[in-house]
């Protein structure tokens, strides 16, 4: 199953592509405006993809930063580097697990999806953003046949985004 979401500037042009949709027969059940009277993308069950990589990234650095911290001890313990000669043996060791702390957070960050995080902030914003600054959406749930068709009708309707997620 896959989701479409179509940003639409107001309520008028939002409930005129349902319509649209409603007289080609499309399964209604599977189509939802939301937006200001109508349903909460929480409700209709869409998750905004940042929340998706924060969460992702959250939970990388949840393990991947106490592994890091073992890593680096047990590096230095191993090796018996004395990186920071000032720091003394204990110290070097504590210095490794911290070594080992900052790759665990570098790995959660850019595995987890930071960069997505960073650099791919629209200037619209998440669905809650955009319904706030009044505008609609108009969310499809189905599989990739029923998503395509309704992309085709849609456009006609001339939307800000078409967003399809997986």
């Amino acid at each position: 199953m896959s989701y479409l979401v179509v940003v639409l500037p107001d309520r008028i042009k939002a409930e005129e592509a349902y319509l649209s949709l409603e007289g080609e027969s499309f399964p209604m059940d599977k189509i939802e405006i939301l937006g200001r009277g109508y349903k909460t993308p929480e409700e209709f069950g869409l998750i905004d993809p940042l929340e998706k990589v924060k969460t992702r990234a959250k939970r990388m650095a949840f393990w991947l930063m106490p592994f890091g911290f073992l890593g680096g001890v047990g590096f230095s313990l191993t090796t018996q580097l004395q990186t920071f000669a000032w720091a003394g043996s204990v110290g070097n060791h504590v210095l490794g697990g911290l070594m080992g702390v900052i790759g665990g957070a570098m790995g959660s960050f850019f595995i987890g999806g930071g960069p997505t995080l960073v650099l791919n902030r629209s200037s619209d914003g998440s669905y809650g953003d955009r319904i706030e600054a009044g505008k609609y959406l108009l969310a499809v749930n189905g599989p990739e046949i029923l998503i395509n068709q309704v992309v085709l009708t849609i456009r006609k309707f001339q939307p800000e985004a078409v967003e399809v997620l997986d």
